[in-house]
């Protein structure tokens, strides 16, 4: 019988100096300007649609960047590549990243940018109650799963490996 909060179990003694290939691209600059790059173009791809609205086009974008970070960052676990014996195989990107030391600051990047993503698109929407509604709970959901609160830990049994029922 599962209940509502799990923690997953500590992996064993990950060696500091060594890279993980599955997280280490998250800390190069070109990753970071890829995000920005990213919401522009969900900005754009929205903007050319016919019957949008400025409005909508942000609202889109938050909804469309928030999805994106929490499927990439916490949505998959594991690892595709034969590192440290299955250490990673439970954990979720967001876990990975800097052998899961917090506050770095690529962390801290992609924690102010669905941030700054919803301040824009609730300026953009003229602070509309309805859409702000929405893009508040988009934007909590994320930064939600970044605290370090909740590092290792899972709902409903939602993201548990395998070897974390036994």
């Amino acid at each position: 019988m599962s209940t509502f909060v799990q923690r997953v179990a500590s992996a064993a003694n990950l060696n500091e100096h060594s890279v993980n290939p599955n997280s280490h691209w998250v800390n190069l600059k070109g990753s970071w300007t890829t995000n920005i790059v990213l919401v522009i173009v969900f900005r754009l791809v929205f903007g050319v649609l016919p019957w949008s609205t400025p409005e909508l086009c942000w609202t889109l974008t938050n909804l469309s960047y928030c999805l994106f970070q929490y499927i990439m960052f916490h949505g998959i676990i594991g690892t595709p590549f034969e590192v440290n014996q299955g250490a990673y195989d439970n954990l979720t990107l967001w876990e990975q990243m800097d052998n899961g030391e917090q506050y770095t600051p690529t962390k801290k990047f992609l924690t102010v940018v669905p941030i700054v993503v919803f301040l824009l698109s609730t300026h953009y929407t003229y602070y509309d109650v309805p859409t702000f509604i929405i893009n508040f709970t988009a934007v909590l959901i994320v930064l939600i799963a970044k605290l370090p609160a909740f590092h290792r830990v899972r709902f409903f049994g939602i993201n548990m490996g395998q070897n974390d029922y036994n």
